[in-house]
């Protein structure tokens, strides 16, 4: 279908971007989309009056349109409701989805293709490794410009940035093990746990942020020790001759150098950071992320479970709790900053970005790797509480007329907008909505941070979705919207996503490979770099890259489960770690209300609206006029 060209005329923003705006419904008519301006847009051949009576009927479902409005109620359901009150005619009418270049790009992906990509993914983080190895061993992180190491910034204890990861302690190395066996190399991995053995202390006078810690340290000797010493793994023989359980006697000195940020706390919420050898700073401040107070849950309580000591899941838990009994008794939603002695909310933004992520992500990982079905309770009202307040746009992913869903920052007692910008965190949402059974609203989302990779060939750390353009505008090689790819591509197996992974990798080959590495992105236009390479880069996106294209690795073909930690860390969805050896000496009397309780175990599927039909696992996830709007809404043409 030819469209006629236009002109709308050029905005001028604050950063100096032109601002393409996307209209679909009211075409023909002046109708302001989010901005003071008027617009027309018009079809050749369309007599455009049949749209007159749709864009009153849909015009609810513009979040565009919800800022100037100021009006934010929504429906308290995404489910379809698609059935005889449906428009019988539509802009949808009007496209082919079955010959237009969506369908001849991403329906097929050859198997020669696949096997290009997992062997360009494999040569990524081996040039990676084998650099850092080269050159920034034992130091922390590699500098990929300049080809040297770098520890901690101790000239400037306020650099948070550097010093809250960099502990002095091989973090890198720590972080990539796991990584090395599901490339193949169990020599390398081998060779890396000795030197890990031998090399590494945590007796440092570091000061480091707990939540790093746990994730990219503690997580990773817990995954690698379990790999190590469990027969029922996949990577067929991988044990150590003399191997005497030292990364999970390291771990377990990790995790108590990390306790005494659990107390002097009124709250039992966390300090946000300790010194590995003299505990809290005296200058420590009291206040903390809710994602860094309660993400601590799922290493921490399996090395309880390991270990047999309750203390670290213990208080893990409390700090769970603490911050769950703190959330809006008028939206169920909690802020994403508190003061950990007063329980105040000092940052009041709820979202599923930065500060918020990993909270929601460990009540569900909690639940499945430990069967506590408070924590099912939780993860599920705290769902439930998303998807009233931040969920803006049509009802359904793949039926009817509105904007695409996407999920907004909202003021956690009123749920009303608090700003326009989405963060590259919030990425990781559809791997979790994957993971609850709710496919479809991740097929959504998911297709919206693609098209704003597509249009920068990376995300920027903030993208304001009003004003079409970045906010912020770095981007550190972060792995969460490969980690969603991965995750649809298992549950659809749809060829779509292993165009995504392709689309990621050529990007990252072209924009951010220098000399001895890959390199933080400063500017996602320009494509200017800053000389770091984050240790999340080898353990998250290649290991993420890698499996999307290995069919047959032995993950994928074990007879056992495995989910990843938030770091990328495997770990066995075991039946030891359902069996506790202590009894809760603090059962939790409050939570989740009665009526929130489900009767039986919790289901798989945790969504009313079903998985994705058989009849669509051979079409495109999101129909292409969808993909259609979503790339007009990103400025992609």
């Amino acid at each position: 279908m030819q469209w006629r060209s236009i002109v709308v005329g050029l905005v001028v923003l604050r950063l100096s971007l032109s601002c393409v705006v996307w209209l679909a419904f009211g075409l023909g008519h002046n109708v302001s989309w989010g901005f003071n301006f008027p617009l027309n847009f018009n079809l050749h051949t369309l007599d455009l009056k049949l749209f007159k009576d749709e864009t009153e009927t849909f015009k609810g479902n513009l979040w565009s349109q919800r800022i100037q409005s100021g009006k934010y109620e929504e429906p308290r359901t995404s489910c379809p409701k698609i059935g005889e009150d449906a428009p019988q005619r539509s802009y949808m009418n009007f496209y082919d989805g079955n010959k237009d270049e969506y369908v001849k790009r991403y329906s097929t992906f050859p198997d020669t293709l696949k096997a290009e990509m997992k062997a360009m993914a494999k040569d990524m983080f081996y040039f990676g490794y084998d650099n850092y190895m080269k050159y920034a061993f034992p130091e922390d992180e590699l500098n990929p410009i300049d080809c040297q190491g770098r520890g901690p910034d101790v000239l400037n204890p306020s650099n948070i940035n550097i010093n809250d990861v960099l502990g002095n302690y091989s973090l890198t190395l720590i972080d990539t093990l796991d990584t090395l066996l599901v490339l193949g190399n169990i020599t390398e991995f081998q060779r890396a746990v000795k030197l890990v053995i031998d090399t590494v202390s945590f007796d440092k006078d570091s000061t480091v942020q707990v939540f790093e810690a746990n994730i990219r340290i503690l997580g990773s000797l817990i995954s690698s020790h379990i790999l190590l010493t469990d027969p029922k793994h996949p990577f067929g023989n991988v044990g150590i001759e003399g191997y005497d359980n030292e990364l999970l006697h390291m771990a377990h000195d990790l995790a108590v150098r990390l306790l005494p940020a659990f107390e002097n706390t009124s709250t039992g919420i966390p300090h946000p950071r300790v010194n590995l050898k003299t505990g809290v700073p005296a200058d420590s401040i009291n206040e903390t992320c809710t994602a860094g107070a309660g993400s601590l849950l799922v290493e921490f309580g399996i090395l309880s479970r390991l270990l047999g000591d309750s203390t670290f899941e213990w208080v893990a838990r409390r700090a769970v709790r603490a911050l769950w009994s703190l959330r809006s008794k008028e939206t169920g939603l909690l802020g994403n900053i508190v003061n950990i002695q007063t329980g105040q909310w000092v940052g009041k933004q709820s979202g599923v970005g930065a500060g918020m992520d990993s909270f929601y992500e460990y009540l569900l990982k909690s639940y499945i790797l430990f069967g506590e079905k408070e924590d099912y309770r939780m993860f599920q009202a705290a769902y439930d509480s998303i998807q009233s307040h931040m969920r803006r746009g049509r009802e359904s992913c793949n039926e009817g007329e509105g904007d695409p869903p996407l999920y907004v920052n909202v003021n956690m007692f009123s749920g009303q907008i608090m700003n326009t910008w989405i963060d590259s965190l919030q990425a990781f949402f559809p791997g979790l909505q994957v993971l609850s059974g709710d496919v479809e609203n991740a097929i959504c989302l998911h297709a919206f941070y693609y098209a704003i990779w597509r249009r920068y060939g990376a995300l920027p750390e903030r993208y304001n979705w009003q004003l079409q353009a970045p906010d912020v505008l770095f981007y550190p090689l972060r792995p969460e919207l490969v980690e969603s790819t991965y995750l649809l591509y298992q549950a659809t197996k749809n060829p779509f996503y292993l165009h995504v992974g392709m689309d990621i990798l050529q990007s990252l080959e072209k924009n951010a490979k220098v000399k001895c590495g890959y390199a933080t992105l400063h500017h996602v236009v320009d494509k200017s770099k800053e000389d770091r390479m984050e240790s999340f880069f080898l353990s998250e996106t290649c290991k993420y890259l890698y499996l999307l294209f290995d069919e047959d690795n032995p993950l994928h073909k074990s007879e056992n489960k495995y989910i990843f930690t938030t770091e990328g860390h495997i770990v066995p969805i075991d039946q030891r770690f359902r069996e506790k050896q202590w009894e809760d000496l603090f059962p939790w009397e409050g939570g989740v209300p009665a009526e929130e309780k489900p009767q039986k175990d919790p289901p798989s599927n945790t969504s009313n609206c079903g998985r994705i039909p058989d009849a669509r696992r051979f079409a495109l996830p999101l129909k292409s006029v969808y993909m259609r709007q979503i790339d007009h809404m990103v400025g992609l043409f």
